[in-house]
C-alpha cells in the first residue's frame, strides 16, 4: 500500500489518468449491460435472419447502400429514425430488428431510438458492413 501511495505522489497526472480510464471502463460496461440494445455477431445475424425472420435495417447513405448491402435489408437513414419517420419499418415492431452501419460504431444511437419507439428486440451488427464483407458474406448490389 505504501508503494502505491509513493507512486501516486510522484506521478499524480498518470494516477489521475489511470483512475479516469478505470471509471470510463466501468461506466461503459454497466451501460452495455443495462441497455436494451445488444451488439451481436455475424453468425447471430444469420441465425436471426434464417430462424426468426429478423429485419435488417441499413442506416448508411443510399449510395453506400447501393454499393453493397445484406440481402433484403431496408435502407432507413439515421436522420429518418431520429425524426420518427420510420415508414415501412413501423410494421416490424414485434420482429428482431438488426441495425447495420459502415463499421458498427454509429448505429447505437439509432438502435436506442427504435427501442424507445416500441421495437421489442433491437440489435446492432458488430463491426457493421465492414465486418460482414470482411468475412466474404454475401452482399447485394444496386437497388
Amino acid at each position: 500500500m505504501q508503494e502505491i501511495m509513493q507512486f501516486v505522489s510522484r506521478h499524480p497526472v498518470l494516477s489521475i489518468a489511470w483512475v479516469g480510464l478505470l471509471v470510463a471502463v466501468i461506466v461503459t460496461t454497466f451501460k452495455g449491460l443495462a441497455s436494451k440494445v445488444k451488439v451481436i455477431t455475424r453468425s447471430q445475424v444469420t441465425y436471426l435472419i434464417n430462424k426468426e425472420d429478423a429485419v435488417v435495417v441499413d442506416i448508411r447513405q443510399r449510395d453506400d447502400f447501393r454499393k453493397g448491402h445484406i440481402t433484403n435489408a431496408l435502407n432507413v437513414l439515421s436522420g429518418d429514425i431520429k425524426s420518427g419517420n420510420l415508414g415501412e419499418l413501423e410494421k416490424h415492431k414485434a420482429k428482431p430488428v438488426i441495425l447495420v452501419d459502415g463499421t458498427g460504431m454509429n448505429a447505437q444511437e439509432s438502435a436506442s431510438l427504435l427501442a424507445k419507439a416500441g421495437f421489442e428486440r433491437v440489435m446492432v451488427l458488430k463491426e457493421g458492413i465492414a465486418g460482414w464483407s470482411g468475412e466474404n458474406l454475401p452482399l447485394v448490389r444496386g437497388k
